[in-house]
């Protein structure tokens, strides 16, 4: 009877037992079921959800007829979960039977594949490791093309992952390198590269994929977070068949008179649309670092110098405009200009002459320092002056806008001592860039409406629409007469000036209007020149204006050293735009009284 009595006790305590465990694990359940379910949710998707980003791609850079100019290609980077690496290596199934790889022996064949030591890959995952026991990503090799990416998908590695990265290229190299710029590890760094950013510029989306326990990508668990969008194209008004012809007669050039720089500028006159603007030395932007610093720009946009010479078409314009000149004024060019100046200071020409007797169209052909500055005798305001080299652009920048563009230099009238007041007038004691220059004589080439400059055509959006067009609008400078007038004025120095044999192209009409330009150092002018020929084709309608300037040259220190250059350019323009020759000969004008 007792015996029977303590197995009911023993068996009701079993009982109880199990109704206590039981009920330990209903709570417990409970729990986890609906007080720590969304805790617990979160925390198992954060184990096994992997964000991705999806990369949008930046836009093109083309010229005018599409030719690209900057692209991006598909480059990849090879990451790692480090955390979900086991150290003891992997069973795979390899030609139907299961193998083991030690790691040793996987960080062997990625290595193979991504041109690294195993042990470089190792430290990799070793270091993330060290610094958080629970990374979940790190970089195994950046910017890897698509061979070596499907070469490593192939391995189907554990805890091996990847990411696309757009990467830039310039598949024309140095043809426009001044203008488009590069991208740096800081991103856009110069150029139309950061001018234009924000046309080309994508943004990147977000998406989430989930992981298998041993951190392979679920099929079918993507979920887009943020969709990419890609970034807009900028199509140039650059021919990029004429800025390269015109980079290489720049540096033949350049380098066979020992010049330190040389630009070359060709401007659409009817519309200020840029053709060609080429930069010598300039910079490859595949390659910026093997550029000198002074070259990672556009100096056409950036590094204005004092023009010389070039600016007196545009003084001699603007008397005509102002009507206080003809181009048969007669003027009479002295040795030595003193009028009004300081004691002991005086304005020559580039060549000791006594006094001669010139018409304001021999003045203009002679490029005579002394006849200009009797010429302002004739339109003595300085305000009235000074706002006409300004309404040609002087002193401001031009409709490019161009990044790290400069405005030159113009000293406001109120300002001008004696001489600077009569220097001004031939471009010197003022500072214009290259397409300050070319602005010129695009408003005369024009009949005296000066159209802002561009380069940038627009920016061609990822929806079809296309932003940023130039306006194209106009502002009258000088009357139509005062231009076309200095214009023919103009095509004396190629017809009759000592430059002519060399400007000259049978069959076509040019005007041109050379420069030469003192070169102040230390605040002194010394033996340093800067030269230039601008000019216009044909000259009875003028469709092209074109600027080649070299500074510094060694050999030849006159604006013959830039006038071979010029014709040169001259020629391709002709060809490349099917010029028409010129039909009615170029009137004879009266140089001298």
């Amino acid at each position: 009877m007792s015996h029977a009595r303590s197995t009911r006790r023993r068996l009701a305590a079993s009982v109880i037992a199990v109704f206590a465990i039981v009920a330990l694990f209903s709570v417990r359940l409970a729990e986890l079921q609906f007080v720590r379910a969304e805790d617990l949710n979160e925390a198992s998707d954060q184990k096994r959800v992997f964000s991705l980003v999806d990369y949008g791609i930046r836009g093109d850079i083309v010229d005018t007829n599409g030719v690209v100019l900057a692209d991006s290609v598909e480059r990849y980077n090879i990451t790692a979960s480090p955390k979900n690496i086991d150290a003891e290596g992997y069973d795979y199934f390899r030609d139907g039977e299961k193998v083991h790889v030690p790691l040793e022996q996987w960080l062997a064949e990625l290595g193979e594949i991504t041109g690294q030591k195993p042990q470089q890959i190792y430290d990799i995952i070793a270091a993330a490791l060290a610094k958080d026991p629970e990374s979940d990503f790190v970089y195994i090799k950046k910017n890897v093309k698509l061979g070596v990416l499907k070469a490593v998908r192939e391995l189907k590695l554990p805890g091996i992952y990847d990411e696309y990265v757009p990467s830039r290229t310039y598949p024309n190299g140095q043809v426009a390198g001044n203008l488009v710029g590069f991208i740096g590890t800081d991103g856009p760094q110069a150029g139309l590269e950061i001018a234009q950013d924000d046309c080309l510029r994508s943004r990147n989306g977000t998406s989430t994929v989930e992981l298998s326990a041993d951190s392979v990508q679920l099929p079918g668990t993507e979920v887009v977070t943020r969709k990419a969008r890609d970034g807009g194209d900028i199509r140039l008004t650059i021919d990029s068949n004429l800025e390269w012809y015109a980079q290489q007669a720049l540096a033949e050039q350049g380098e066979s008179l020992g010049a330190e720089w040389g630009t070359a500028m060709v401007v659409e006159v009817k519309t200020g649309k840029i053709r060609a603007a080429a930069d010598w030395p300039t910079v490859d932007p595949n390659d910026p670092g093997g550029a000198d610093r002074s070259a990672l720009g556009a100096r056409l946009f950036s590094s204005p110098y004092e023009p010389g010479s070039t600016v007196k078409a545009a003084t001699i314009a603007s008397y005509i405009d102002a009507g206080v000149i003809t181009p048969t004024t007669k003027v009479t060019a002295v040795g030595r200009y003193t009028k009004g100046l300081p004691a002991g200071s005086y304005i020559s020409d580039a060549w000791a002459h006594d006094d001669l007797h010139y018409t304001t169209a021999g003045v203009l052909m002679n490029s005579s320092n002394t006849g200009i500055a009797a010429l302002t005798e004739k339109l003595p305001s300085k305000t009235a002056r000074h706002d006409y080299l300004k309404a040609f652009g002087m002193g401001e920048p031009t409709g490019v806008d161009f990044y790290g563009e400069s405005s030159g230099s113009l000293i406001p009238a109120d300002q001008l001592d004696s001489i600077t007041n009569i220097t001004q007038q031939f471009g010197q004691g003022m500072t214009a860039t290259s397409a300050q220059v070319a602005g010129i004589f695009q408003t005369l080439g024009n009949g005296g409406v000066k159209i802002p400059l561009s380069l940038v055509e627009g920016c061609e959006n990822a929806d079809g629409t296309t932003t940023q067009v130039p306006s194209g609008k106009g502002t009258r400078v000088v009357s139509e007469y005062a231009a076309d007038s200095t214009v023919q004025m103009m095509e004396t120095v190629v017809s009759t000036g000592f430059l002519g044999p060399i400007l000259q192209v049978p069959g076509y009409r040019i005007g041109a209007k050379t420069g030469t330009a003192e070169v102040a150092e230390n605040g002194r002018y010394g033996a340093e020149r800067i030269v230039s020929v601008a000019g216009l084709v044909p000259a009875e309608d003028p469709e092209y204006a074109i600027v080649v300037t070299f500074a510094k040259p060694d050999t030849i220190k006159t604006s013959a050293a830039a006038a071979p250059t010029f014709n040169q350019i001259m020629k391709q323009v002709i060809k490349t735009f099917r010029i028409t020759p010129s039909t009615k000969p170029a009137p004879d004008l009266q140089l001298e009284w």
